[in-house]
């Protein structure tokens, strides 16, 4: 989880990292593209990891089980060039759980030489250029993950919190307008807030 922004109401956090999408060379339901916050279906706390035949899915599962093991395996796809995009993009996510910024920016960067287009990595790095301050950067990432997922709703949420921090609140407010037609009852009642603090800042502003 990013850092909390110091907004005038207490649900400013940034939404969590993205874990990859299930991909052609991993056919596992379990481990599809889950928040590293969100606790994996209760099934796959029994299987045994010698149930897996590739380094990759076992990566996968030693992540879940919170693991030291998962990045020495995804070290191990990505030397027998299996799912190498993917293995980078979970890595980045591991070494940012870490604070290990800089490793985690390089990991996500060479997932995306692999995969120019892969959503999760443009996401992810994002998050992790708003954790170090780099909001540039976070908001060309945050941007290029939605022109490859525009209905991934947390996107725009975390990319209206990077332009609220650059004060550029008229967008702030345009983009997360879009988050709240996206996302659900609950969520939308609390971004309501901030979209309404922003508008009071926008006035104070202009006096």
């Amino acid at each position: 989880m990013a850092k909390i922004v110091k907004f005038p109401i207490n649900n400013s956090a940034k939404l969590g990292y993205k874990k990859v999408r299930k991909r052609k060379c991993v056919n596992l339901e379990d481990f599809g593209q889950l928040n590293m916050f969100t606790a994996p279906p209760s099934e796959a706390r029994v299987v045994s990891m010698q149930s897996y035949e590739s380094a990759f899915e076992q990566a996968l599962y030693l992540d879940e089980e919170n693991s030291e093991q998962a990045a020495e395996y995804y070290w191990k796809a990505i030397k027998a060039g299996e799912c190498v995009a993917d293995a980078y993009c979970n890595l980045g996510i591991l070494e940012s759980a870490r604070e290990n910024y800089v490793k985690a920016i390089d990991c996500l960067t060479n997932c995306l030489k692999h995969d120019p287009r892969h959503f999760e990595a443009h996401y992810n790095l994002a998050n992790v250029y708003s954790e170090v301050g780099e909001l540039n950067l976070a908001k060309l990432h945050y941007e290029i993950s939605i022109e490859i997922e525009p209905d991934f709703e947390s996107s725009y949420y975390n990319l209206g919190l990077v332009m609220a921090m650059q004060k550029d609140f008229k967008d702030a407010v345009r983009v997360l307008t879009k988050y709240k037609e996206l996302a659900t009852d609950r969520e939308r009642e609390n971004v309501e807030k901030l979209i309404n603090s922003l508008q009071r800042s926008m006035k104070s502003k202009a006096q």
